[in-house]
């Protein structure tokens, strides 16, 4: 009879023990999962690389990604998307490069500079003029430039380029009073008073808000600049910029495109 007590009191010590190990088993992987899941949580910081035109719009979609992950920051290079490829070039460093047209990312893609691209959004030229237009400014083609000052974009730079096929498809040839290395520069110099038209993109002329007049440009329809998006070679942040790529392509990023004016990819 002892010997069927004591071998029941072992039967039940050992039992006990292989739950606490099972028990601490469950917990050590709950530990390890709890860790991983963390770790996919942190973002960092995304070094993004972005046309001038995308300075009021990209902040708008990161504040969504900033929501989920508190630790994401964003750290932002907005030039024309030519001067951008060049500073990629010469040795900068980006985790996420943006350009205005196809262009230029295919110039990034040629110097193995990036990963492939791929269409984001779009968007077409406008004219602007100051609130009130004081220069009287009418249209593009329609005499009322004539001796007026006309601020446009560099051909290097996608608004530039868009602005010379706008002039080829009007068969007229403008006379700007200076050319611009990024729209954002031919803004300001109508919303300051220094120009007296200039030519922007529909989303840069919605932003400025009151301070400008848009004026249709004829054919600017047919002008469409394909944005294109890519991640860098070589990114210190690929998964971050990954990240960001996604939610700029979702529904939630190409809505908040869309109410500042840009067109679908």
């Amino acid at each position: 009879m002892k010997n069927l007590k004591k071998a029941s009191a072992l039967a039940f010590a050992l039992s006990a023990s292989l739950m606490l190990a099972a028990c601490g088993g469950d917990s050590s992987d709950e530990a390890t999962d709890a860790a991983t899941d963390g770790a996919s949580e942190s973002l960092g910081t995304i070094n993004v690389f972005a046309a001038a035109s995308l300075v009021d719009v990209l902040p708008e979609i990161d504040q969504q990604l900033t929501d989920e992950y508190p630790d994401a920051e964003f750290t932002y290079n907005f030039d024309g998307s030519s001067g951008l490829v060049d500073q990629l070039a010469g040795g900068a460093r980006a985790d996420l490069l943006l350009t205005a047209n196809a262009k230029t990312m295919t110039d990034a893609e040629d110097q193995d500079l990036v990963e492939p691209s791929q269409s984001f959004t779009s968007n077409t030229l406008v004219m602007v003029v100051p609130s009130g237009n004081p220069g009287e400014v009418t249209g593009l083609d329609d005499g009322s430039l004539d001796g007026k000052k006309l601020v446009v974009c560099a051909e290097e730079v996608p608004c530039g380029a868009a602005t010379v096929e706008l002039e080829e498809v009007n068969d007229l040839e403008l006379s700007p009073v200076s050319e611009e290395q990024s729209v954002t520069d031919v803004l300001g110099k109508v919303t300051s008073g220094e120009a007296d038209a200039g030519l922007v993109y529909v989303t840069d002329a919605t932003s400025a808000g009151d301070a400008v007049e848009t004026i249709e440009v004829p054919g600017a329809d047919d002008i469409i600049n394909d944005y294109r998006i890519a991640i860098v070679k070589d990114a210190e942040n690929a998964e971050g910029a990954q990240t960001f790529l996604d939610l700029i392509l979702s529904d939630d990023g190409q809505s908040v495109l869309e109410s500042f004016g840009f067109g679908a990819p």
